[in-house]
């Protein structure tokens, strides 16, 4: 009876943390809690110097000027910029591969004497064998995903050459769950069109994570119990 205890106890404390992983691992994802994707505030303006009184004209402001040749843009930290997200993949693989072999002996009854090896009228000697061996093996697989429309995120940092690394996510509540879509990536500031917008396709290094959270989302999903099993950790 020790020995069953022994030999299970280990098996509970492996369970125990199997149950412990999975639970932490079903942690739903919240507007904020990622901050590779959270928004980035822009850096607090320098307070500008006491200048001397400017008389103000009665169309022309100084507070309020905007210049004719402003360029809105992205690109300081803080920035917004609008990504068109225009992702569409495609991939197959086939594989196909088979292999035969096939091998034959035969050994005649010797003769002795003029007469057939035998024992009993039964030769003793004739040796007849074959041998075969098949091999068919055959792969496919294909994938398509496609991801279409409009996030807009901030510029979370200027690189040294100018590029902005940009991040985001929008979350939308629909009926029984929450869904969220996150992007992160490095941006030219040339790719950035005249609408302050720019191609995800034209994004360097992109992170793009589209998911939900809630009823539907844990419905489509297999249990921690069921990813054990099909994981690289159950022996059969």
């Amino acid at each position: 009876m020790n020995v069953v205890l022994d030999l299970l106890r280990p098996l509970a404390v492996l369970l125990l943390v199997l149950v412990i992983g999975g639970c932490a691992a079903l942690q739903p994802a919240r507007p904020g809690n990622d901050p590779r994707f959270s928004a980035t505030m822009p850096e607090p303006a320098p307070v500008p110097t006491p200048a001397p009184a400017v008389a103000d004209g009665t169309i022309y402001n100084v507070g309020t000027s905007v210049s004719l040749f402003q360029d809105f843009k992205a690109r300081r930290v803080g920035d917004v910029l609008s990504v068109v997200l225009a992702e569409r993949t495609n991939a197959r693989k086939s594989a196909n591969a088979s292999a035969s072999k096939e091998a034959s002996v035969s050994i005649p009854d010797p003769v002795v004497f003029g007469r057939t090896a035998s024992a009993n009228g039964i030769p003793i000697f004739n040796a007849d064998g074959t041998a075969s061996r098949d091999f068919e093996g055959q792969g496919d697989a294909a994938q398509s995903n496609l991801l279409e429309g409009t996030i807009t995120v901030t510029v979370a940092e200027v690189l040294g050459n100018g590029n902005l690394v940009v991040q985001g996510e929008k979350w939308m509540k629909l009926n029984q769950g929450e869904e969220y879509l996150r992007l992160r990536g490095i941006v030219r500031p040339v790719d950035i069109r005249a609408d302050n917008t720019v191609l995800s396709t034209q994004i360097g290094d992109a992170r793009i994570a589209y998911g939900g959270t809630g009823t539907l989302a844990q419905s489509n999903s297999p249990g921690w119990l069921s990813r054990f099993f099909n994981s690289p950790l159950w022996p059969f």
